[in-house]
């Protein structure tokens, strides 16, 4: 049976430190639809006594009332003005707060396979969706909820006749509405799946920018784009074009009902059957809240059940792949890295990965390296605890990763990618990753980091641009390099970090990584450069997913083996 917990959380931050503001605005719902009760039967005395019915509330007496009311009137909004945005305003702030938190759960091997697109719906298309469909209306039901009962039990105490007949041509509009309105979520449902289509469409577009003025594809990424905006917009279209017809359908019944109310309450009047002109009018306005309810109710409900339905998806997503809780906490390494007999595929699929078995000691720096498809990034991605499907073990000094708390593995080991992201913000801040830190560590980190000279030339506090789009490569790496040493990890993994670098900036930034101390560093190259690779304590030399050699620098050329015809290929 499915787990329901996350879902019922994430529904539960709606009204998290809330309750009051829901309260009032509960009340001020309750009382806004009571007062159009009160309008009616205003609205019939009023009639009655323009038309001298005999009984009928004086009009000296009737205009202080009407004046209360409209006090009234003013102070129901103004309760709704001062409640309904407040509430939804924090309830939205929670759930995406609370969702986005539940994200930062999920290991990061997980979160790179299932991509960015469907929280960015889920976050942003689907929360305005929960926030129209489900918060508002609410409120709107409440309403409505008072008038629907209020004034059948008016209509009754003037008049069961006219109540049930009322009651009779009722019937056509509840029909229509429960016909046509549970097609609503399904619709629902259908435009959040291809919104989430269209973002991931869109994000890889703008993504691809470069590569596609490159390749002269704009035409062909334009249909692309095209394609999708088509699809999303088509199932806009039908969504739009069920809720006119809810509505249309809902319109053309209530005004059918309201004239054969009118009709039968005139036919009643004239013949003297006890019903005055007022109590016409205020039965045909009472149809509105009666009619009004059963029309718009099965659109309502099917809404908020598809609103329901995308806090429900998103839970789905946030408990795929999340990170178990728990496990061995390991402070530091003081061995090594033992990897035994570890064979790894993709998803249970064809393997990568064969028997790999090799030691990576406590502080000492290795360089892997082979030939595209080799393994190599392969190898770094599964130290990061990608996947506890593997054969073999991995020992992290004497604590198995499959058996290592996430939180406690990610504050021992820094990653340095060949893409570093960088926030748009200050150099500072994205070193620092937004916490406080030292004054004095931030700058040694800096100093260790070599970005004195962008310091100098800019400041701590310039700003990056997206993506850091205003630093060239090698202030990225070394930005990333920064916030490794202030993290003071135990563990560095660098993955193919000189790849996009110019000659010069790849070797200082390779060097950069060497000259830390007391960490261990593991580097995927595709530089085989003598100057750096002498310094390494360790050289891997992958091929088909084997590990086909391993020793130093000297070592290893003097077998002229497969790292020497690597080694001289690249020459």
């Amino acid at each position: 049976m499915k787990d329901n917990s996350l879902k019922k959380q994430l529904l539960a931050q709606f009204y998290h430190k809330n309750r009051f503001l829901f309260c009032v605005a509960v009340f001020g719902s309750l009382l806004s639809g009571s007062l159009n009760l009160i309008l009616s039967w205003t609205m019939q005395q009023l009639i009655d006594t323009a038309s001298g019915i005999p009984g009928a509330i004086p009009l000296k007496v009737l205009t202080p009332m009407i004046a209360a009311f409209l006090f009234l009137c003013v102070g129901a909004y103004l309760v709704e003005y001062a409640s309904k945005p407040g509430f939804i305003l924090r309830a939205m702030e929670q759930y995406k707060d609370f969702a986005f938190l539940k994200l930062m759960e999920k290991n990061i091997s997980s979160f790179h396979d299932e991509g960015t697109a469907a929280y960015l719906s889920a976050l942003s298309n689907d929360a305005s969706g929960i926030e129209a469909s489900y918060l508002e209306q609410q409120f709107s039901l409440i309403t409505k909820a008072v008038m629907f009962i209020g004034a059948f039990f008016m209509m009754l105490w003037f008049s069961p006749l006219m109540t049930l007949i009322a009651a009779g041509l009722t019937i056509l509009p509840f029909i229509a509405s429960v016909l046509t309105g549970g097609r609503l979520e399904a619709a629902e449902r259908k435009v959040s799946d291809r919104n989430t289509d269209f973002t991931t469409a869109l994000k890889d577009c703008l993504s691809g920018f470069p590569v596609v003025k490159s390749f002269q594809a704009e035409k062909e990424i334009w249909e692309l784009f095209s394609k999708n905006n088509r699809s999303l917009e088509k199932e806009k279209f039908t969504r739009r074009r069920i809720r006119t017809m809810v509505g249309m359908i809902g319109a053309l019944t209530g005004i059918a009902a309201q004239l054969g109310v009118f009709l039968a309450g005139s036919y009643l009047a004239l013949s003297g059957r006890g019903v005055t002109p007022g109590a016409v009018i205020m039965f045909v306005n009472l149809m509105n809240f009666v009619i009004g309810p059963i029309a718009e109710l099965p659109g309502i409900l099917a809404g908020r059940k598809a609103a329901i339905g995308l806090v429900d998806k998103l839970a789905d997503s946030l408990e795929k792949n999340t990170a178990p809780a728990g496990g061995v906490d390991i402070p530091g390494l003081y061995g090594g890295i033992r990897l035994e007999n570890v064979s790894y595929g993709y998803g249970g699929e064809k393997e990568i990965l064969h028997d790999i078995s090799f030691t990576f000691e406590a502080g000492k720096a290795y360089a892997v390296v082979g030939t595209s498809g080799s393994g190599k990034s392969t190898l770094l991605n599964l130290l990061l605890a990608s996947g506890g499907d593997y054969r073999g073990n991995i020992w992290f000094d004497e604590a198995e990763l499959r058996e290592i708390d996430s939180q406690s593995l990610y504050g021992l080991i820094s990653v340095i990618q060949q893409q570093v992201f960088v926030f748009n913000a200050s150099v500072k801040d994205n070193i620092t990753m937004f916490r406080s830190f030292p004054e004095g560590e931030v700058e040694a980190a800096m100093e260790h980091a070599h970005l004195k000279e962008l310091l100098e030339e800019r400041g701590v506090s310039c700003l990056c641009g997206e993506n850091g789009r205003n630093l060239s490569g090698g202030e990225k790496q070394r930005i990333a390099i920064a916030r490794s040493l202030l993290k003071k990890s135990a563990v560095l993994l660098a993955d193919e970090i000189t790849a996009a670098l110019d000659g010069q900036t790849a070797h200082q930034v390779a060097g950069d990584i060497l000259e830390l101390s007391g960490m261990t560093r593991i580097v995927v190259t595709h530089a085989l450069e003598e100057t750096l690779l002498r310094r390494y304590d360790g050289i891997i030399a992958m091929k088909d997913g084997r590990i086909a050699e391993s020793g130093t620098f000297d070592g290893l050329m003097a077998k002229k083996g497969y790292f020497y015809a690597l080694y001289t290929v690249a020459q």
